[in-house]
C-alpha cells in the first residue's frame, strides 16, 4: 500500500474560490455576448476606402482565384496548369505596391517613434518634417527605377505565357508613384495639423 506524501496532496479548494472563477467566466462570456450586441448594432461605412484600395483588392481576389485554380489542377485533377502560379506572383507584385499607397495615406507603415518620446516638441516636430521629405524623395527614386526597368523589359513575353511582362511593373511603378503623391498629401495635412504619427502616435490608433 502506497501512501502519498502530504506536499504531494492538492491543497483542497474553497467554495468562495470556486465561485469567484464562475463569477469570473460567467463575466467574459456576458462581455463576448455584448460585443457581438454592440457590432450588429455598427453600420459599416466605405467612406474612408478609395482608388488604391479598391484596386488593390481586385487583384488580390483574382490572385487567390489563380492559387485556387492552381490547387485544384495539380492535386485534384493532377494536370497542373503553368501559367496559373506566375500570374499569382504578378498578382502578389502589384497588390504590394498599389496596397502600399493605402498604407501611405493611412500612416501605417512600420515607423519607430521611439526617440520622439525624449526629443524637445520643436526638434521632434522638425526630425518628423525631415523624414516625411525623405519618405517623399525616396518614393520618387524607387518609381524613376521602376520606370527603367519597365522599359527595359519592354515587348519581352512572360514566362509560360505571350503576354507582356512590362505590363506588371508599369503597375508597380503605378503603385510606387501612387505612393510618392500619398506622401505629399500626408507631409501636407502633417504641416497643417502640427503633428504627425511619430510624434503623436496614438492620435493614429
Amino acid at each position: 500500500m502506497t501512501v502519498a506524501h502530504p506536499s504531494a496532496r492538492s491543497a483542497p479548494v474553497s467554495g468562495a474560490e470556486t465561485s469567484s472563477a464562475k463569477a469570473h467566466t460567467i463575466s467574459s462570456a456576458d462581455e463576448i455576448v455584448a460585443s457581438f450586441a454592440e457590432a450588429d448594432h455598427q453600420t459599416a461605412s466605405l467612406e474612408g476606402y478609395t482608388f488604391e484600395d479598391w484596386l488593390s483588392l481586385v487583384f488580390f481576389w483574382l490572385m487567390t482565384a489563380l492559387v485556387c485554380l492552381q490547387f485544384i489542377t495539380r492535386y485534384i485533377l493532377n494536370d497542373s496548369v503553368s501559367w496559373t502560379e506566375e500570374l499569382a506572383v504578378y498578382c502578389l507584385i502589384v497588390v504590394v505596391f498599389v496596397g502600399s499607397a493605402a498604407c501611405v495615406r493611412r500612416s501605417r507603415h512600420i515607423q519607430v517613434n521611439f526617440l520622439y518620446r525624449y526629443l524637445p516638441k520643436p526638434l521632434g516636430k522638425l526630425c518628423s518634417a525631415l523624414v516625411d521629405l525623405l519618405q517623399i524623395a525616396f518614393f520618387c527614386y524607387v518609381a524613376w527605377l521602376f520606370s527603367r526597368y519597365a522599359l527595359a523589359v519592354n515587348n519581352e513575353p512572360m514566362t509560360t505565357i505571350q503576354w507582356n511582362k512590362s505590363h506588371v511593373y508599369w503597375l508597380a511603378f503605378a503603385g510606387m508613384l501612387l505612393m510618392a503623391l500619398r506622401s505629399l498629401q500626408t507631409t501636407y495635412m502633417h504641416w497643417r495639423q502640427g503633428y504627425s504619427a511619430l510624434t503623436r502616435p496614438e492620435a493614429y490608433d
